[in-house]
């Protein structure tokens, strides 16, 4: 993962907290490509997961790095629209640190080389844009160097039999020359074509 380890994460964490920020109240009710998650339930689920990822970053593992991935999206606080943003900051700088991405580190309760969990960072804020801006109706253009990382990524756990466990759905099958980001939601088990369900 070595073209990852010089990964900035700032770009996408400002692509991502634009994204949440032109969340309407009256749409945190509405799906998701995720099935279990509505649009609250992915905005707690992406702050819980950038709290975890940057504390895998400084190494400060505890409660916030031991929640299982297929864990139940953290109930989304009252004061989520100023701490998304600032956590996303967070996980950027943490990541700016050279010895985030040596070592072993803690993600999801998972034990993982510090340059694997920050693929993974990647991809978590990869898809789950995708993911939000799809069931919000947004524009979305990841960045680029983050959006390789987990394509990379997603393609290596691809060729693992188990999928990740529950983490993974089944690969959507996308043309070989199709857009990148849709290549990599076909490898997450998303359907590029996925639209909300009317309201």
């Amino acid at each position: 993962m070595t073209e990852t380890t010089t990964l900035d994460f700032g770009a996408q964490a400002r692509i991502l907290a634009g994204l949440a920020a032109s969340v309407p109240d009256a749409r945190l009710t509405d799906r998701t490509p995720c099935p279990d998650y509505t649009v609250g339930d992915l905005l707690g689920h992406l702050l819980g997961l950038s709290v975890a990822f940057r504390d895998a970053a400084r190494k400060d593992l505890g409660p916030t790095t031991d929640t299982a991935p297929d864990a139940s999206a953290p109930a989304l606080p009252a004061s989520w629209r100023d701490d998304l943003p600032r956590v996303l900051g967070e996980l950027a700088e943490a990541w700016e640190d050279p010895a985030a991405w040596t070592g072993m580190t803690r993600a999801g309760g998972v034990d993982l080389p510090g340059d694997i969990a920050g693929a993974v960072a990647a991809d978590e804020l990869v898809v789950h844009g995708w993911d939000l801006a799809r069931a919000t109706g947004q524009e979305y253009a990841p960045d680029p160097a983050a959006l390789s990382a987990s394509y990379t990524f997603l393609l290596a756990a691809a060729g693992e039999g188990d999928r990740g466990g529950s983490i993974f759905g089944p690969v959507v099958p996308v043309p070989h020359d199709a857009p990148l980001l849709d290549r990599s939601v076909g490898l997450s088990g998303r359907a590029p074509d996925w639209t909300p369900p009317p309201r």
